[in-house]
């Protein structure tokens, strides 16, 4: 009841509309009452024998405002109505969306009937909380992925990114994490994605219990660039509303190379300049606007953000991965010429970072990752040599001890998708590997778990 009441209250007394005036492309330009509109205001275009169309102003000129669709244009004719909607799109979420599909405008795609609606109004752009308010990132995370949980730990409320090409598996890895995440609630935003993905995403790598614990947001890469871009921001307004309520929140996006598209789509249309690659300067102001609402809230809640990044052309520097890795707070990177050899997650490890890693991990374990670091790096510098066969063996102690360790290291990389390690059990099966270079206190055990069924 309380809902409805919200609801009602926020209908206007009146009805504003102004006309359509002309559509180019992708945009249309509205006339009338402009002084009305603002910057993400919502019109609704009247199609005769259609329903209406919801459009977003992104911009003006000197008599008319630009909008923007969320759907088809087809049918909107020159002098349609356009009427004036609210300036922010608000949802009313609840705990009850848990194990739903829903769209970019919070609408149920799943058939299972319509979404209950909570007492609290959500914007869907707002601001993170002030930086002297939020609270510290909290302890270690598990992760379930033990390449990840002892090179690359994480702690709750940090903000990741998933590096990688075009079919390198960031998209499987990240249906491991999904899964195996140690967290109360997940939220996965699905941007631009196949549609023919979506389904095999939600059935078989998230499967019924890991649906049931998370809400999906779905836009395909056939949607509108305005519903894409919407996407992303639900997925984190969503997590908002969980870490409100004090749990550890689970939010990942794959990928923000395509929220950045989306949105340079809208820069385009809205006449912006074209800068690197064609990106216009709005992408890089959204940008930081999206991921630092990720992180500790100024309550016990945290968001703990795993962002994946496409890098075109395997370019690590170009601008998209570049600015986002100077925003996060880490970065996963996986590289094709791993996956090439079949190690899988193809992640390298020397290339990667978690910049919370060495507050967070147990000090008597820092030795080890130190030392399979170390002998990783060796290998990787005398790699080519190696396999050429111009290295000899005895020619250097430690690169001896780099050969001898290469096959184990890769095997200890290598993981499953229906495995889990847990931290303790990845320290300690690293700990056994390297035990006759590294003097452990007993620590760490191994116990190694089995294949999921």
């Amino acid at each position: 009841m309380q809902a409805l009441l919200n609801r009602i209250e926020a209908v206007s007394e009146f009805e504003v509309f102004g006309r359509v005036k002309s559509v180019k492309g992708l945009s249309v330009e509205i006339v009338g009452p402009i002084f009305t509109m603002g910057v993400g205001s919502r019109l609704e275009i009247a199609r005769p024998h259609l329903s209406n169309v919801l459009c977003e102003i992104v911009g003006f000129t000197q008599d008319s405002a630009i909008a923007l669709p969320f759907g088809d244009l087809v049918g909107v004719q020159q002098g349609a109505k356009a009427y004036v909607k609210s300036s922010n799109f608000l949802i009313y979420p609840t705990s009850a969306w848990l194990g739903r599909v829903v769209n970019a405008l919070g609408e149920p795609l799943d058939g299972k009937g319509p979404l209950p609606q909570g007492d609290a109004a959500y914007a869907i752009r707002s601001a993170p909380p002030p930086a002297h308010t939020r609270s510290r990132v909290g302890e270690p995370i598990d992760l379930g992925v033990k390449t990840l949980n002892t090179f690359l730990t994480c702690c709750n409320g940090q903000r990741m990114g998933i590096f990688a090409g075009s079919g390198v598996g960031k998209s499987v890895l990240l249906s491991m994490l999904a899964k195996n995440t140690a967290c109360n609630v997940s939220i996965i935003g699905l941007i631009g994605e196949r549609g023919r993905e979506v389904q095999e995403f939600i059935e078989d790598n998230l499967g019924e219990e890991g649906l049931a614990r998370s809400i999906v947001v779905v836009a395909t890469s056939d949607e509108a660039a305005l519903m894409r871009r919407q996407a992303a921001y639900l997925t984190l307004t969503l997590s908002e509303y969980f870490r409100d309520r004090e749990m550890n929140v689970l939010c990942m996006i794959d990928s923000i190379t395509r929220f950045a598209m989306a949105q340079r789509e809208i820069g385009l249309s809205g006449g912006e300049p074209p800068t690197t690659r064609g990106y216009t300067p709005s992408v890089f102001s959204e940008l930081p606007k999206l991921l630092e609402r990720a992180g500790p809230g100024d309550g016990k809640g945290a968001v703990t953000g795993l962002f994946t990044v496409l890098v075109e052309g395997d370019d690590q520097n170009e601008p998209i991965a570049d600015a986002v890795r100077g925003i996060l707070d880490g970065h996963i990177v996986m590289e094709r010429s791993i996956a090439e050899r079949g190690r899988f997650p193809a992640i390298n490890v020397l290339r990667s970072v978690s910049r919370t890693m060495p507050q967070c991990v147990d000090p008597d374990y820092l030795p080890v990752v130190v030392r399979a670091k170390q002998l990783m790096s060796t290998y990787a510098d005398m790699e080519e040599l190696i396999r050429l066969g111009a290295y000899r063996r005895g020619s250097n102690p430690e690169v001896d001890k780099a050969i001898n360790y290469h096959p184990q290291l890769e095997a200890f990389l290598s993981q499953l998708n229906d495995q889990r390690f847990t931290i303790q059990q990845s320290y300690a099966e690293l700990a056994q590997l390297l035990n006759d270079e590294i003097e452990t206190n007993g620590e760490f055990e191994p116990e190694l778990v089995e294949p999921r069924e």
